[in-house]
């Protein structure tokens, strides 16, 4: 029926306008939301239309009738998408491997940019076919998070595919990870080219998965914010969508408002055509479901007077998440790690705190640092995080539970480490890979002397990085198996990576392509101090965490007390 309406249309269009409408798309405005019975992608005969399906242009929601038709009228520029309902899944695009939900529509020439934009569409309507899941809302949703893979070369897919990917693959030998993988933007840096290469990388792991656009995925010769993602949106498509599965709702949006020729250049907010897909989503959603907001920019201010996200779109995206009892927001941009729980004085008024989890970076401190034994830079954030990604975790009631991850190479404690929670001591051959003075595992990083001088001052203490720590985590230290007691959180760069600082100061050739990133403060930094007044010889540390969704974890080293003369 499509291709039908579709000729005439064409056909009658041609015979009035001659050559000069030989260039346009076809008219369309509408098509059929079906169930793909045969998963081919096209819809056959005995394949019936789904009524009360969802199709928008990222602005108007309209739902199919009776017989799965929709009509939504064409708009040029704009990006139509299903909304994937609950109890389905769809179909790869066969270009990319990509969940095939879209349909970009350029009905005038595209403005030239580098990277090549929107082509002028050679259609305006699409039928889309719904695979029924054999999954219900009773078994826990698994979901993958990379936030910021930001890759400028071909040697960076690479070090992301050794790093992050293949290690997946390789831990589950072949089955899926999870039902549902989400990147929050920063997909590439600046070299939009490397998008068919990072596809091949993350669609290898049969994953379905949703992309949100950073600030690096901009077409920066654009003249305006509305052009600003067109070549994104050449393969992502939508930049503004909605996603649901039996035990969540996932929004995933574009929130960087670019200004070309102003400074800073972009800021974060939405746009008016965006709080109109969010208002008529959001008024239909279903309240019982965790709902997941997906983004780059946080919502937070990155310091103190400066405005990171616009606070009028903040306050008024607050407004329409103000009546959900569970929200979840995810945000990458920072390449640093960190729980904020919005409350009024950020402008939240829900029944309880706003989370918000700004996700590490895949890249890390962007594929820097000293590379290990396979040729892969450390890459540990500022802030002392291992580079790596999240696993988020919802159960049918809505509850929710989150880890992360470190990439697989990390301070050179191998996959199968990582994975099972067990330590790693280092010491002085550790190849400049932090930490030298502690141990690490999957929860967090120990820092501390090597050695002290027999009744010195106590002024050295071992320090905890906990990567996922947030300021009501519990953390504690006890000395040879003694007492436990509380460590102390402090706001100070991890003396690990200002050791690596100074190591890259003092050396007189380059130890990697990049340095290691400068340390700024940490927000998840616990510190306690090491007595001197012990017997001489060597002393247990030993650590543990109560972490929110994982439970206890510990993690030890150790530090000698000798005798010095003066």
């Amino acid at each position: 029926m499509r291709s039908h309406l579709c000729f005439l249309a064409l056909s009658l269009l041609g015979a009035a306008s001659g050559a000069a409408a030989q260039s346009l798309p076809a008219p369309c405005a509408g098509g059929v939301v079906f169930e793909d019975g045969n998963r081919n992608g096209r819809r056959d005969p005995g394949e019936p239309g789904l009524a009360g399906q969802r199709v928008s242009d990222g602005e108007r929601i309209v739902r199919t009738d009776a017989d799965g038709r929709y009509t939504l009228p064409p708009r040029d520029r704009s990006s139509q998408f299903l909304i994937k309902p609950a109890g389905y899944r769809l179909a790869p695009r066969g270009d990319s491997g990509l969940p095939d939900y879209w349909l970009n529509l350029s009905l005038s020439a595209p403005p030239p940019l580098k990277y090549g934009g929107m082509p002028q569409s050679a259609t305006t309507c699409r039928d889309y076919g719904l695979i029924p899941d054999g999954r219900g809302a009773d078994s826990d949703l698994r979901v993958l998070v990379f936030a910021d893979p930001q890759t400028k070369s071909a040697i960076d897919v690479d070090y992301y595919r050794r790093d992050i990917v293949e290690p997946l693959r390789r831990e589950h030998s072949g089955a899926h990870p999870a039902e549902l993988g989400l990147s929050l933007g920063d997909i590439t840096h600046d070299d939009l080219s490397l998008y068919p290469k990072l596809n091949a990388v993350t669609t290898s792991l049969g994953v379905p998965w949703l992309h949100a656009p950073g600030n690096h995925d901009l077409d920066f010769d654009a003249k305006s914010d509305e052009d600003s993602l067109l070549s994104y949106r050449h393969i992502y498509g939508p930049d503004t969508y909605a996603w649901e599965e039996p035990q969540a709702n996932f929004v995933v949006f574009d929130d960087v408002v670019y200004r070309p020729g102003q400074n800073p250049e972009y800021i974060g907010g939405l746009r008016p055509d965006q709080f109109a897909f969010l208002e008529s989503y959001l008024a239909s959603a279903d309240k019982r479901r965790l709902l997941v907001l997906a983004m780059h920019i946080p919502l937070f201010d990155a310091a103190p007077g400066r405005e990171t996200f616009r606070h009028g779109d903040r306050e008024r995206l607050f407004g329409l998440l103000r009546d959900f009892p569970n929200v979840l927001v995810l945000s990458g941009h920072s390449h640093n790690q960190k729980h904020v729980f919005h409350d009024a004085s950020t402008g939240w008024m829900g029944a309880k705190p706003l989370h918000e989890y700004n996700v590490g970076a895949a890249c890390g401190a962007f594929w820097s640092g000293v590379k290990n034994a396979d040729g892969i830079p450390d890459s540990t954030m500022s802030d002392g995080t291992p580079n790596g990604y999240a696993r988020l975790r919802v159960k049918p009631n809505a509850e929710y539970a989150l880890a992360w991850y470190p990439a697989n190479s990390k301070a050179g404690v191998s996959a199968q480490t990582l994975k099972k929670g067990a330590s790693t001591e280092y010491g002085d051959d550790s190849g400049g890979a932090l930490p030298r003075n502690g141990a690490i595992n999957r929860y967090m990083s120990l820092y501390a002397p090597k050695v002290l001088r027999h009744g010195s001052y106590p002024i050295r203490g071992v320090f905890a990085n906990v990567f996922m720590g947030r300021d009501d985590s519990r953390v504690e230290y006890r000395l040879d198996g003694g007492e436990w007691k509380p460590m102390k959180r402090v706001s100070q760069p991890d003396p690990a990576l200002l050791a690596e600082n100074a190591r890259d100061d003092e050396a007189t050739g380059f130890r990697g392509y990049d340095r290691a990133p400068t340390a700024t403060p940490s927000a998840h930094l616990w510190n306690a101090p090491l007595p001197t007044d012990s017997a001489l010889g060597e002393h247990a540390i030993e650590v543990r965490v109560f972490d929110a969704w994982q439970g206890e974890q510990r993690l030890s080293t150790s530090y000698r007390l000798l005798e010095a003369a003066p």
